[in-house]
Protein backbone atom coordinates (compact mmCIF):
# COMPACT_ATOMS: atom_id res chain seq x y z
CA UNK A 1 0.00 0.00 0.00
CA UNK A 2 1.52 3.07 -1.40
CA UNK A 3 2.13 5.44 2.21
CA UNK A 4 1.45 8.92 0.88
CA UNK A 5 -1.74 8.54 -1.75
CA UNK A 6 -2.18 11.82 -4.01
CA UNK A 7 -5.54 11.57 -3.05
CA UNK A 8 -4.46 12.57 0.22
CA UNK A 9 -1.36 14.49 0.24
CA UNK A 10 -2.42 16.65 -2.70
CA UNK A 11 -1.84 19.87 -0.87
CA UNK A 12 1.31 18.96 -0.01
CA UNK A 13 2.42 19.13 -3.70
CA UNK A 14 0.66 21.87 -4.13
CA UNK A 15 2.67 23.74 -1.09
CA UNK A 16 5.92 22.22 -2.25
CA UNK A 17 5.47 23.31 -5.95
CA UNK A 18 4.45 27.06 -4.56
CA UNK A 19 7.83 27.19 -2.47
CA UNK A 20 9.56 25.84 -5.03
CA UNK A 21 7.95 28.43 -7.46
CA UNK A 22 8.85 31.57 -4.74
CA UNK A 23 12.44 30.11 -4.19
CA UNK A 24 13.21 29.95 -8.00
CA UNK A 25 11.21 33.84 -9.16
CA UNK A 26 13.37 35.21 -5.68
CA UNK A 27 16.51 33.59 -7.08
CA UNK A 28 15.81 35.12 -10.67
CA UNK A 29 14.18 38.36 -9.72
CA UNK A 30 16.25 39.22 -6.60
CA UNK A 31 19.66 37.63 -6.70
CA UNK A 32 20.32 36.97 -10.24
CA UNK A 33 18.30 39.93 -11.70
CA UNK A 34 21.33 41.26 -13.19
CA UNK A 35 22.92 39.31 -15.49
CA UNK A 36 26.74 38.82 -14.37
CA UNK A 37 29.67 35.97 -14.78
CA UNK A 38 28.93 33.87 -11.72
CA UNK A 39 31.91 33.10 -9.73
CA UNK A 40 33.21 30.18 -8.13
CA UNK A 41 33.11 31.13 -4.88
CA UNK A 42 29.12 32.51 -5.35
CA UNK A 43 28.33 29.37 -6.98
CA UNK A 44 29.89 27.47 -4.23
CA UNK A 45 27.43 29.25 -1.75
CA UNK A 46 24.77 28.51 -3.73
CA UNK A 47 25.50 25.06 -4.33
CA UNK A 48 25.68 24.60 -0.12
CA UNK A 49 22.29 26.77 0.22
CA UNK A 50 20.83 24.30 -2.30
CA UNK A 51 22.10 21.17 -0.57
CA UNK A 52 21.70 22.78 3.14
CA UNK A 53 18.14 23.27 2.34
CA UNK A 54 17.62 20.20 0.95
CA UNK A 55 18.36 18.51 3.65
CA UNK A 56 16.59 20.68 6.18
CA UNK A 57 13.80 19.42 4.36
CA UNK A 58 14.54 15.73 4.68
CA UNK A 59 14.24 16.10 8.29
CA UNK A 60 11.42 18.48 8.79
CA UNK A 61 9.60 15.39 6.41
CA UNK A 62 11.52 13.02 8.65
CA UNK A 63 9.93 14.69 11.94
CA UNK A 64 6.05 14.69 9.60
CA UNK A 65 6.20 11.54 8.11
CA UNK A 66 7.09 10.31 12.03
CA UNK A 67 3.65 12.25 13.80
CA UNK A 68 1.29 10.84 10.91
CA UNK A 69 2.29 7.44 10.73
CA UNK A 70 2.21 7.46 14.70
CA UNK A 71 -1.53 9.30 14.62
CA UNK A 72 -3.47 8.47 11.89
CA UNK A 73 -5.74 6.01 12.12
CA UNK A 74 -4.88 4.84 8.29
CA UNK A 75 -0.98 3.63 9.32
CA UNK A 76 -1.68 2.82 13.19
CA UNK A 77 -4.33 0.16 12.03
CA UNK A 78 -1.62 -1.51 10.03
CA UNK A 79 -0.72 -4.76 11.55
CA UNK A 80 3.06 -5.04 12.57
CA UNK A 81 3.18 -1.44 11.16
CA UNK A 82 6.08 1.02 13.02
CA UNK A 83 5.91 4.52 12.82
CA UNK A 84 9.51 5.10 13.86
CA UNK A 85 11.34 2.58 11.41
CA UNK A 86 9.10 3.73 8.41
CA UNK A 87 9.76 7.14 8.96
CA UNK A 88 13.36 6.55 9.18
CA UNK A 89 12.95 4.43 6.12
CA UNK A 90 11.04 6.97 3.96
CA UNK A 91 13.57 9.77 4.49
CA UNK A 92 16.43 7.61 3.87
CA UNK A 93 14.53 6.70 0.89
CA UNK A 94 14.70 11.14 0.01
CA UNK A 95 18.46 11.71 0.86
CA UNK A 96 19.22 8.09 -1.45
CA UNK A 97 16.99 9.74 -4.67
CA UNK A 98 18.85 12.96 -3.92
CA UNK A 99 22.21 11.56 -3.81
CA UNK A 100 21.49 9.54 -7.04
CA UNK A 101 19.61 12.33 -8.63
CA UNK A 102 22.54 14.63 -8.12
CA UNK A 103 24.99 12.43 -9.21
CA UNK A 104 23.79 11.64 -12.15
CA UNK A 105 23.31 15.22 -12.98
CA UNK A 106 26.92 15.45 -13.37
CA UNK A 107 26.51 14.05 -16.45
CA UNK A 108 24.00 17.23 -17.61
CA UNK A 109 26.75 19.57 -16.37
CA UNK A 110 28.90 17.72 -18.91
CA UNK A 111 26.41 18.32 -21.77
CA UNK A 112 26.12 22.29 -20.44
CA UNK A 113 29.69 22.56 -20.59
CA UNK A 114 29.50 21.55 -24.37
CA UNK A 115 26.11 23.36 -25.61
CA UNK A 116 27.68 26.21 -24.43
CA UNK A 117 31.06 26.28 -25.84
CA UNK A 118 29.14 24.87 -29.10
CA UNK A 119 26.90 27.80 -29.72
CA UNK A 120 29.40 30.09 -28.01
CA UNK A 121 27.29 31.49 -25.28
CA UNK A 122 28.97 33.96 -23.32
CA UNK A 123 29.32 33.02 -19.39
CA UNK A 124 27.32 35.96 -18.40
CA UNK A 125 24.23 34.96 -20.22
CA UNK A 126 24.84 30.80 -19.13
CA UNK A 127 22.55 31.44 -15.55
CA UNK A 128 20.03 32.64 -18.10
CA UNK A 129 19.86 29.42 -20.25
CA UNK A 130 20.29 27.33 -17.04
CA UNK A 131 17.55 28.75 -15.42
CA UNK A 132 14.93 29.06 -18.15
CA UNK A 133 16.07 25.34 -18.99
CA UNK A 134 15.65 23.92 -15.07
CA UNK A 135 12.60 25.29 -14.59
CA UNK A 136 11.22 23.92 -18.00
CA UNK A 137 12.97 20.44 -16.45
CA UNK A 138 11.04 21.00 -13.04
CA UNK A 139 7.76 20.47 -15.47
CA UNK A 140 8.84 17.54 -17.58
CA UNK A 141 10.40 15.56 -14.21
CA UNK A 142 6.78 16.09 -12.99
CA UNK A 143 4.92 14.59 -15.88
CA UNK A 144 7.61 11.82 -15.97
CA UNK A 145 7.21 11.45 -12.38
CA UNK A 146 3.59 11.40 -12.53
CA UNK A 147 3.76 8.29 -15.69
CA UNK A 148 6.25 6.61 -13.50
CA UNK A 149 4.00 5.87 -10.49
CA UNK A 150 1.61 4.66 -12.99
CA UNK A 151 3.73 2.57 -15.12
CA UNK A 152 5.66 1.22 -12.34
CA UNK A 153 2.69 -0.51 -11.18
CA UNK A 154 3.27 -3.11 -14.09
CA UNK A 155 6.30 -5.61 -13.14
CA UNK A 156 7.32 -5.92 -16.72
CA UNK A 157 7.33 -2.20 -16.59
CA UNK A 158 10.06 -2.74 -13.69
CA UNK A 159 11.76 -5.06 -15.32
CA UNK A 160 12.14 -3.45 -18.84
CA UNK A 161 13.18 0.01 -17.23
CA UNK A 162 15.98 -2.33 -14.86
CA UNK A 163 17.12 -3.55 -18.36
CA UNK A 164 17.20 -0.34 -19.99
CA UNK A 165 19.42 1.26 -16.70
CA UNK A 166 21.84 -1.86 -16.70
CA UNK A 167 22.38 -1.42 -20.83
CA UNK A 168 22.47 2.07 -20.12
CA UNK A 169 25.37 2.00 -17.26
CA UNK A 170 27.18 -0.83 -19.72
CA UNK A 171 27.23 1.77 -22.99
CA UNK A 172 28.18 4.88 -20.31
CA UNK A 173 31.24 2.82 -18.70
CA UNK A 174 32.70 1.52 -22.21
CA UNK A 175 32.61 4.74 -23.56
CA UNK A 176 34.86 6.56 -21.48
CA UNK A 177 35.71 10.02 -21.39
CA UNK A 178 35.61 10.65 -24.78
CA UNK A 179 34.36 14.22 -25.58
CA UNK A 180 31.40 14.89 -27.51
CA UNK A 181 30.72 16.59 -30.67
CA UNK A 182 27.63 18.28 -31.54
CA UNK A 183 28.42 19.69 -35.02
CA UNK A 184 26.41 16.20 -36.26
CA UNK A 185 24.25 15.98 -33.66
CA UNK A 186 21.12 14.99 -35.19
CA UNK A 187 18.93 17.53 -32.57
CA UNK A 188 20.71 20.00 -33.36
CA UNK A 189 20.27 19.87 -37.33
CA UNK A 190 16.53 19.38 -37.07
CA UNK A 191 16.07 22.84 -34.44
CA UNK A 192 18.15 24.67 -37.22
CA UNK A 193 15.16 23.33 -40.01
CA UNK A 194 12.87 24.26 -37.56
CA UNK A 195 13.42 27.56 -36.38
CA UNK A 196 14.63 31.03 -37.89
CA UNK A 197 17.90 31.00 -36.49
CA UNK A 198 20.02 34.92 -36.45
CA UNK A 199 23.95 33.77 -36.60
CA UNK A 200 24.80 35.99 -33.90
CA UNK A 201 23.69 36.84 -29.72
CA UNK A 202 22.26 39.68 -28.98
CA UNK A 203 22.36 40.35 -25.29
CA UNK A 204 20.41 38.05 -23.52
CA UNK A 205 17.29 37.75 -25.52
CA UNK A 206 16.14 34.74 -26.88
CA UNK A 207 14.03 36.32 -29.61
CA UNK A 208 15.01 39.39 -32.06
CA UNK A 209 12.83 40.90 -34.89
CA UNK A 210 14.36 41.99 -38.41
CA UNK A 211 12.93 42.93 -41.28
CA UNK A 212 9.52 41.89 -39.64
CA UNK A 213 10.18 38.12 -39.45
CA UNK A 214 11.20 36.77 -36.11
CA UNK A 215 14.58 35.21 -35.41
CA UNK A 216 15.55 32.68 -32.75
CA UNK A 217 19.12 33.49 -31.21
CA UNK A 218 21.85 31.20 -30.40
CA UNK A 219 20.85 31.50 -26.52
CA UNK A 220 17.10 30.05 -27.67
CA UNK A 221 18.63 27.20 -29.56
CA UNK A 222 21.04 26.11 -26.32
CA UNK A 223 18.04 26.33 -24.18
CA UNK A 224 15.84 24.22 -26.71
CA UNK A 225 18.61 21.24 -26.95
CA UNK A 226 19.21 21.51 -23.25
CA UNK A 227 15.75 20.81 -22.57
CA UNK A 228 15.63 17.86 -25.24
CA UNK A 229 18.69 16.91 -23.46
CA UNK A 230 17.12 16.54 -20.16
CA UNK A 231 14.25 14.41 -21.48
CA UNK A 232 16.33 12.20 -22.70
CA UNK A 233 18.41 11.94 -19.03
CA UNK A 234 14.74 11.39 -17.17
CA UNK A 235 14.51 8.25 -18.46
CA UNK A 236 17.38 6.82 -16.88
CA UNK A 237 17.35 9.41 -13.64
CA UNK A 238 13.42 9.00 -13.03
CA UNK A 239 13.19 5.30 -12.84
CA UNK A 240 16.27 4.64 -11.02
CA UNK A 241 14.78 7.12 -8.40
CA UNK A 242 11.68 4.59 -8.58
CA UNK A 243 14.02 1.68 -7.62
CA UNK A 244 15.09 3.12 -4.51
CA UNK A 245 11.17 3.62 -3.32
CA UNK A 246 7.71 3.59 -4.65
CA UNK A 247 6.41 6.40 -3.13
CA UNK A 248 5.95 9.25 -5.92
CA UNK A 249 5.76 11.89 -3.45
CA UNK A 250 9.55 10.94 -2.38
CA UNK A 251 10.37 10.54 -6.09
CA UNK A 252 9.40 14.30 -6.86
CA UNK A 253 10.57 15.99 -3.62
CA UNK A 254 14.20 14.48 -3.79
CA UNK A 255 14.30 15.00 -7.88
CA UNK A 256 13.03 18.80 -7.89
CA UNK A 257 15.69 19.40 -5.00
CA UNK A 258 18.25 17.73 -7.15
CA UNK A 259 17.96 19.83 -10.10
CA UNK A 260 17.70 22.71 -8.19
CA UNK A 261 21.46 23.33 -7.34
CA UNK A 262 22.46 22.33 -11.21
CA UNK A 263 22.91 25.31 -12.26
CA UNK A 264 25.33 26.64 -9.39
CA UNK A 265 26.85 23.12 -9.61
CA UNK A 266 27.71 23.87 -13.03
CA UNK A 267 29.64 27.33 -12.50
CA UNK A 268 31.21 25.85 -9.32
CA UNK A 269 32.76 22.48 -11.53
CA UNK A 270 32.92 24.48 -14.79
CA UNK A 271 36.91 25.23 -14.35
CA UNK A 272 37.64 21.88 -12.72
CA UNK A 273 35.54 19.12 -14.63
CA UNK A 274 38.35 17.76 -16.56
CA UNK A 275 39.66 16.79 -13.42
CA UNK A 276 36.80 14.05 -12.85
CA UNK A 277 37.49 12.45 -15.76
CA UNK A 278 36.94 8.86 -13.54
CA UNK A 279 33.19 10.07 -12.59
CA UNK A 280 31.49 8.78 -15.18
CA UNK A 281 32.24 5.05 -14.24
CA UNK A 282 31.30 6.05 -10.88
CA UNK A 283 27.55 6.95 -12.65
CA UNK A 284 27.86 3.78 -14.74
CA UNK A 285 28.21 1.70 -11.80
CA UNK A 286 25.18 3.77 -9.74
CA UNK A 287 23.07 2.68 -13.62
CA UNK A 288 24.07 -0.81 -13.56
CA UNK A 289 23.30 -1.31 -9.47
CA UNK A 290 19.94 0.63 -9.97
CA UNK A 291 19.13 -1.73 -13.06
CA UNK A 292 19.94 -4.49 -11.09
CA UNK A 293 17.82 -3.32 -7.58
CA UNK A 294 14.61 -3.14 -10.05
CA UNK A 295 15.47 -7.11 -12.14
CA UNK A 296 16.66 -8.78 -9.47
CA UNK A 297 17.75 -7.72 -5.93
CA UNK A 298 14.49 -6.68 -4.61
CA UNK A 299 12.98 -9.71 -5.55
CA UNK A 300 15.62 -11.63 -3.95
CA UNK A 301 15.41 -9.75 -0.85
CA UNK A 302 11.86 -9.94 0.12
CA UNK A 303 10.36 -7.24 -2.34
CA UNK A 304 12.94 -4.15 -1.02
CA UNK A 305 16.46 -3.95 -1.04
CA UNK A 306 17.66 -2.22 2.08
CA UNK A 307 17.32 1.15 1.82
CA UNK A 308 20.77 2.02 3.69
CA UNK A 309 22.68 -0.45 2.05
CA UNK A 310 21.47 1.60 -1.30
CA UNK A 311 22.75 4.64 -0.14
CA UNK A 312 26.23 3.54 0.95
CA UNK A 313 26.83 1.39 -1.84
CA UNK A 314 26.20 4.66 -3.96
CA UNK A 315 27.78 6.23 -1.67
CA UNK A 316 31.20 4.47 -2.46
CA UNK A 317 30.80 3.88 -6.06
CA UNK A 318 30.42 7.84 -6.59
CA UNK A 319 32.90 8.68 -3.80
CA UNK A 320 35.89 5.94 -5.19
CA UNK A 321 35.40 7.14 -8.69
CA UNK A 322 35.80 11.32 -7.54
CA UNK A 323 38.94 9.85 -5.55
CA UNK A 324 40.14 8.44 -8.16
CA UNK A 325 39.57 11.07 -10.73
CA UNK A 326 41.65 13.39 -7.89
CA UNK A 327 44.47 10.55 -7.46
CA UNK A 328 45.38 10.40 -11.17
CA UNK A 329 44.75 14.54 -11.83
CA UNK A 330 47.57 14.94 -9.48
CA UNK A 331 49.29 12.18 -10.51
CA UNK A 332 49.09 13.26 -14.38
CA UNK A 333 49.53 17.09 -12.95
CA UNK A 334 53.02 15.95 -11.10
CA UNK A 335 54.85 14.10 -14.11
CA UNK A 336 54.07 17.20 -16.39
CA UNK A 337 55.61 19.51 -14.14
CA UNK A 338 58.47 17.27 -14.36
CA UNK A 339 58.68 16.93 -17.81
CA UNK A 340 58.30 20.71 -18.00
CA UNK A 341 61.16 21.18 -15.31
CA UNK A 342 63.38 18.89 -17.31
CA UNK A 343 62.45 20.81 -20.42
CA UNK A 344 63.64 23.53 -18.85
CA UNK A 345 67.22 22.58 -17.27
Amino acid sequence: MMLFPFNDYWWFYLGFTAFILIVLALDLGVFHKKAHEVSFKEASIWTALWISLALVFNYLFYLYAQYRFSTHERYTSMPGFDPDAQAKTSALEFLTGFVVEKSLAIDNIFIFAVVFAYFGVPKIYQHRVLFWGILGALVFRAIFIAMGSVLMQYHWVVIFFGGLLILTGIKMFFAGTQAQNLENNFLIKQLKKVFRVHPQIEGQKFFIKKNGLTYVTPLFLALIFLELSDIIFAVDSVPAIFALTKEPLIVFTSNIFAILGLRSMYFMLAGVMDRFAYIKYGLASVLVFVGLKMVWLNEAFGGKFPINWSLGIIAFLIGSSIVASMIIDRRKRRLELQRINLKNI
